[in-house]
């Protein structure tokens, strides 16, 4: 993750970053799931989406804490390569959610809104492709792959289905669950490797 000998504190309090980030946003795309499926697998798909998120939760707010602790003091180089990243990082954050807002704008408008949340997917898989190259984690490019290939399919999905006798929205149950699935994965990544990393260090 870093060209530095030494872990910086700054590349362990990104990656806590990165573990909070898939969990939040995992936690949210898991809501648009359990609000499509209308009750179906009620309680479990709740409380196994509470589960996950309080792992995941742990997991960041445990890295958090190695940060606080490390005593490895930052140089000047280090300083500016993170606050490049940062920099970065934030500019490509704020074009996803722009675009997101505009795509949600744009759907309102032409009264189109269930084509909204596989948009969404699309644009959020999109821009993981350069935080792939930004953190030069190979991994992101399969997140960024798996949430595009998820927002195509979900296109061609009927809008409603019935399961058990209950009607339910199917494009926001797929897109919804298979989304925190892959950001929930991606965040177990991201905890996994850095807890590697401190490891060998």
């Amino acid at each position: 993750m870093s060209k530095f000998v030494k872990l910086p504190k700054a590349a362990v309090f990104g990656a806590a970053n990165g573990v909070m980030f898939m969990t939040f946003f995992g936690a949210l795309w898991a809501s648009i799931g359990i609000i499509g499926s209308r009750g179906l697998g009620d309680p479990w798909s709740l409380v196994l989406s509470s589960i996950v998120t309080l792992i995941l939760l742990s997991g960041a707010i445990s890295l958090f804490g190695k940060a606080r602790n490390m005593n490895h003091a930052s140089t000047p180089e280090e300083r500016e390569h993170w606050r490049k990243i940062n920099r970065k990082f934030g500019l490509i954050f704020g074009l996803e959610g722009l675009a997101i807002f505009i795509a949600s704008m744009i759907c309102n408008i032409i009264n189109n809104f269930e084509v909204f949340f596989p948009i969404m997917a699309i644009i959020v898989g999109i821009h993981f492709f350069p935080l792939a190259r930004l953190f030069r984690e190979n991994f992101y490019y399969g997140t960024g792959v798996m949430l595009c290939i998820l927002g195509v399919i979900t296109f061609f999905l009927p809008m409603n289905a019935t399961v058990n006798n209950v009607t339910l929205i199917a494009t926001s149950t797929f897109i919804g669950f298979g989304s925190a699935l892959t950001l929930w994965v991606t965040g177990l990544r991201i905890w996994t490797a850095m807890l590697k990393q401190l490891k060998q260090i």
